[in-house]
């Protein structure tokens, strides 16, 4: 029996027998998968970058604890979606935030370091003075040969190491010899803007103690200065002596007079970019503008495409009607096109002078509705594509609820002599509003943010005519925050990140409501 007991069950034999698993390679694996990334966090903060390299180095941190860890079983399986959502959810919007802290635009993108040098290094060509130039082998280094009267060049120069330092070099009258030895050596275009590094921090000193610098890919000419550094750190003009100094408030260098040296830098501005939106006029009044249509065109858009795919579904669930089939095909249509390409076609059938909507109104009523540039017949034109693109989804979603309604409600409804009607109000819709609610408020945060369908319907136009601001009557807050960033004459980056940041509490906000009547919709199904 024991025997036999033993054939049964030799499994706990065989593995006690069994040799533990080394956990060296594992650990092999992710000290070299870290060593890479603390290399690439390196590089990325060597290239100026230091947030991303932040960001990068708590990542790899938790991802060599997670992979080492006795304790980190199941987050094994889950740390590549973590680690996405932190590079490509969390950072981003971190790094948002930050930016509507502070004064960034197109006038404003350096710090205050390199906004000084770039200043410094600024000047002006003496008239007269360009050279052309040409560079020349010899032996190890590279000669660079000026041509003038008498020919100029230099000693040899090395202009190919990894990191260019600053050089001057002084140049020499050279004779006839440098034809026959040097000049045959001449190297290529292509060589060329390979040391252009190089020859960008080369000056040359002339005979008569003249400085030349690269000016373009075949010229040195003798530039002068605009900007001088003075003791106290401002910077002088040296055409007519007015002294700059750094304006932490505004980002500028600014003399006594106001006037503003570009480019400025980066400053921290704290809240003055959130109390422009809500408290200046000229950045209030288009915001509020821009938000009540947005409210407006969500709720609408949600509103009737709910009506109308319910309608539908309703429809489509009648008994005796005919080839449902082919009609749930047709009516689905819509969804299954890319939305774009759909946009697109709306956006020239609505054309006023070409578009087969405007010529079959004309052929009617003879008039060409001018869709484009009446501001409300722009928003009533993008309700008409957006509940097109909306109604199928919102179909699907009431076909399936009403599936769900036991039968045997509409029977008894029968027998007590109800019509079509009085079903849908007193039982089909009662029953599908609780759970359709939640994917209604889905739907609404979806069109708060639908920065496609206005981008290639209208683009946001027609402009507000009294708005300094680049804000359009069909505009909503993401698009208009867009034109902020990339279409104002400023490109106001920290303004437009501020009103993301508005934009995204007011969605988190909604999504908030939504899981709690989500959470109340569940609560009462289990009840």
């Amino acid at each position: 029996m024991a025997a036999l007991q033993r054939d049964r069950n030799p499994a706990p034999a065989r593995l006690a027998r069994a040799t533990p698993r080394s956990p060296w390679p594992g650990r092999t694996a992710a000290a070299l998968a870290g060593a890479a990334a603390l290399y690439a966090v390196v590089v990325v903060q060597t290239s100026g970058q230091t947030l991303l390299a932040l960001a990068l180095l708590v990542i790899t941190a938790l991802g060599v604890w997670t992979y080492t860890s006795a304790r980190t079983q199941v987050l094994r399986y889950l740390f590549p979606g973590v680690a996405a959502a932190l590079a490509f959810v969390i950072f981003p919007m971190l790094y948002t935030v930050g930016i509507g802290f502070t004064n960034q635009s197109s006038r404003n993108l350096l710090d205050a370091e390199r906004a000084r040098a770039y200043l410094l290094a600024e000047a002006v060509l003496e008239p007269g003075s360009q050279r052309a130039f040409s560079l020349h082998a010899d032996g190890d280094g590279v000669r660079l040969r000026l041509a003038s009267e008498p020919a100029l060049a230099t000693p040899a120069l090395r202009l190919d190491g990894a990191a260019p330092q600053p050089q001057l070099a002084a140049l020499e009258v050279v004779g006839s010899e440098l034809a026959g030895t040097v000049a045959g050596n001449m190297l290529p275009m292509a060589d060329v803007v390979r040391l252009l590094p190089a020859l960008r921090l080369l000056q040359l000193q002339t005979p008569e103690a003249v400085t030349l610098q690269l000016i373009s890919l075949r010229e040195f000419a003798q530039a002068q200065p605009l900007y001088t550094a003075q003791p106290d750190g401002a910077l002088r003009d040296c055409v007519s002596g007015v002294d700059y100094r750094a304006n932490m408030a505004s980002g500028f260098y600014t003399s006594a007079d106001g006037d503003l040296l570009s480019p400025g830098f980066i400053v921290g501005v704290g809240l003055r970019n959130y109390t422009k939106i809500f408290s200046e006029g000229k950045f209030r009044e288009p915001f509020i503008s821009v938000f009540v249509w947005t409210v407006t065109f969500s709720a609408l858009s949600v509103f009737f495409a709910a009506a109308l795919g319910m309608l539908l579904a309703v429809l489509l669930n009648w008994e005796s009607l005919a080839g449902k089939g082919a009609y749930r095909l047709v009516l689905f249509l819509p969804y299954a096109v890319p939305g774009f390409i759909s946009i697109l076609v709306f956006k020239g059938l609505f054309n006023q002078n070409l578009g087969e909507i405007n010529l079959i109104l004309n052929g009617l009523f003879g008039i060409r509705p001018a869709w484009f540039s009446d501001p409300l017949l722009a928003k009533t034109m993008l309700l008409i594509v957006n509940v097109w693109l909306g109604f199928p989804y919102m179909m699907v979603l009431c076909s399936g609820l009403i599936k769900s309604i036991p039968a045997d409600l509409y029977e008894a409804s029968a027998l007590a002599g109800a019509g079509p009607l009085t079903n849908f109000l007193r039982i089909t819709l009662p029953l599908i509003t609780r759970p359709l609610m939640p994917l209604l408020i889905s739907a609404f945060a979806f069109n708060f943010n639908n920065f496609v369908l206005i981008s290639l319907l209208t683009g946001g136009r027609p402009d507000q005519l009294d708005s300094t601001l680049p804000a359009g009557t069909t505009d909503i807050l993401v698009s208009y925050t867009w034109r902020i960033a990339f279409q104002d004459s400023d490109q106001q980056f920290g303004l437009a990140a501020a009103t993301s940041t508005v934009i995204f509490l007011i969605v988190a906000a909604i999504t908030l409501v939504q899981m709690r009547l989500t959470k109340l919709n569940d609560g009462a199904k289990a009840g």
